[in-house]
């Protein structure tokens, strides 16, 4: 495009005006239209792999190469491509996609996280992901959780009440409803339990944090009639009693929750019975 400047008259008087002239029009759309494609940018993913079908085999880390450009910013989006793209055997749970249900559950870069709300970290560095700690696996990245989910049952965890139910709703005040934040949000995806060094040990007796947390949560609901009842079930050397407090429960949190702080309370109420 050229401009160039003439002048116009207009009632006598005399004014500069700005004259252009535009290209032939494939010049302007090439022009206009011509980008660069951008640098690939690559990064690796090592997943850990076992087959059941295959026991002779030993567990290995089995690398990808993704390519950010065509790929989603979380570590859920990359495993999805590489299911799709690259390897349709990779096995591993998810449903939401949006931190609701739990089910990508995995360990991601050392810490225990949601695969669809962990970040991919663009950088050199490979991202090493495996399946929850110290549980069963079933097949690559989905752990048994059988037991996580028998324990769970076994705190009864739903109201119970001793007198007739209401007609209607059953009401609770504000007051006794905001005693439940914090607690209800759990949604047991077992970050915090397989993070939790005594869960690793006692497994088969400590409930963990996370079924612990679902336990206080009814035990404080104003409108459950079994709070001594519940509490009575707890008190054995182990399904309680083997918190330490060591808190890794808190810090690997995806929902930002503190089971220990629900466990301690439980402790309190039971001392004080």
């Amino acid at each position: 495009m050229s401009f160039s400047l003439a002048k116009q008259s207009v009632l006598g008087l005399t004014r500069p005006v700005l004259k252009y002239s535009v290209p032939s029009a494939p010049v302007a759309i090439a022009r206009t239209f011509a980008t660069e494609a951008p640098a690939k940018k690559t990064k690796t993913f090592q997943i850990y792999r076992w087959n059941p079908d295959q026991p002779a085999e030993k567990p290995k880390l089995q690398s990808y190469e993704v390519d950010m450009n065509n790929c989603g910013p979380m570590v859920l989006d990359a495993l999805i491509k590489i299911k799709n793209e690259i390897d349709p055997t990779l096995t591993f749970r998810r449903s939401c996609r949006e931190g609701i249900c739990g089910s990508c559950a995995m360990n991601i870069g050392g810490s225990n996280t949601l695969a669809c709300i962990c970040k991919i970290e663009v950088d050199s560095k490979p991202t090493k992901i495996y399946p929850l700690p110290h549980t069963y696996v079933i097949k690559d990245l989905v752990p048994d959780l059988t037991e996580f989910y028998a324990q769970y049952k076994s705190i009864e965890p739903f109201l119970k009440q001793k007198t007739p139910e209401p007609e209607r709703e059953n009401l609770q005040t504000i007051e006794d409803r905001k005693k439940l934040d914090g607690l209800y949000e759990c949604i047991l995806c077992a970050c915090c339990s397989t993070s939790c060094p005594s869960y690793w040990w006692n497994s088969d007796q400590y409930l963990g944090p996370a079924v612990l947390m679902q336990a206080y949560r009814w035990m404080i609901d104003s409108r459950d009639q079994f709070g001594p009842e519940r509490r009575q079930a707890l008190q054995n050397p182990f399904s309680l009693y083997r918190c330490h407090t060591i808190m890794n429960c808190a810090k690997t949190c995806p929902k930002g929750l503190n089971p220990g702080l629900a466990i301690a309370q439980i402790k309190k109420e039971m001392a004080l019975e």
